[in-house]
């Protein structure tokens, strides 16, 4: 409690002898000036202390959860209108009445995206060797440390392991542009994606603040480089943290992100509106309207951890930065 304990015939701090009242009760006995002098016996003090502070911290945890269920059951409401809201979406823009990719003149072994994005033969082979060793550093040491750090922590969890590798079209998409003009080689394109490997840690809304900072200090105990992180619970159509990682060895990068359960499955609900918005044919006026304020309606519902927006980017941005 950050008190020294005393010894034996100590005098308190104000030079007065702690004496029990005439009937030889536990309490306290008046002093002068109106102070009460403690009277219990050392190991009943200690007892009632300790017995004081457990239920201060049950009734903490008892109003943490209380807000915890009430949010978990406001947002029950929100989810459901969200779907509900992406179904009429998509309803009114049905997805496959977009541009479809013509790869029927395409050379074997080359690759057709969206947008007229291509990479010839030898430069998808040079893409997918690449991917091969992405997969490799993942599996061989990448992962077995995020496993490791998420041991050291039982009331945390990794979610979305299984899809901890981006989909190769997606990769593709990302490092090509419509002429093929690559400002670095196919291979240092892909080692410098940020998150062609992506892990995200979800926590409890009480101990969202303390177990990011913690897991923080453990992967970069694990050896790993914190290149980026970015706090997102203030934006307006996204909730969340993002870090970029280094794996020294190798020099791969990997993306952690840190979300409660609802943040999580609000970025969820929202993907679709965000890969739409950041699609090659691009939505009009009116579409692109629509999807940000379906992604600002979801996001305004996600409760924010205690402390949770305080938690400061890396590298720290200046006072006039965006």
């Amino acid at each position: 409690m950050g008190v020294d304990r005393p010894e034996e015939g100590d005098v308190p701090p104000d030079g007065h002898a702690d004496h029990r009242d005439d009937h030889g009760g536990g309490g306290r006995a008046g002093r002068a000036g109106g102070v009460q002098a403690e009277t219990r016996p050392r190991q009943e003090y200690y007892a009632d202390l300790r017995v004081a502070v457990t239920t201060e911290e049950s009734v903490t945890m008892q109003r943490a959860a209380a807000r915890e269920q009430a949010a978990a059951e406001k947002w029950g409401e929100t989810a459901k209108e969200s779907r509900w809201m992406w179904a009429e979406y998509q309803r009114r823009w049905p997805p496959g009445e977009r541009e479809r990719v013509d790869s029927s003149d395409d050379p074997p072994g080359s690759w057709h995206g969206d947008g007229n994005r291509v990479l010839h033969p030898a430069d998808n082979g040079r893409v997918e060797a690449a991917c091969d060793r992405i997969a490799e550093r993942e599996e061989e040491k990448i992962s077995p440390a995020l496993r490791a750090t998420e041991s050291q922590d039982p009331d945390r969890h990794l979610v979305g392991f299984d899809d901890r590798l981006k989909d190769r079209d997606r990769i593709k998409e990302k490092i090509c542009g419509t002429t093929n003009d690559f400002s670095r080689s196919p291979e240092q394109a892909v080692s410098l994606m940020p998150d062609a490997i992506r892990y995200t840690f979800q926590y409890q809304e009480a101990c969202y603040t303390q177990g990011v900072l913690a897991d923080i200090a453990r992967l970069r105990d694990q050896g790993f480089e914190l290149d980026k992180l970015k706090n997102y619970w203030s934006d307006e159509k996204y909730k969340g943290i993002n870090s970029q990682w280094i794996e020294p060895d190798t020099g791969q990068r990997f993306e952690v992100q840190f979300h409660t359960r609802i943040s999580f499955e609000a970025k969820q609900l929202t993907h679709g509106a965000y890969e739409r918005l950041r699609s090659q044919q691009q939505p009009d006026a009116f579409e692109q309207m629509v999807l940000e304020a379906f992604e600002k309606k979801v996001a305004a519902e996600v409760p924010v951890p205690p402390g949770a927006d305080g938690i400061p980017d890396y590298p720290e941005r200046g006072a006039d930065a965006r």
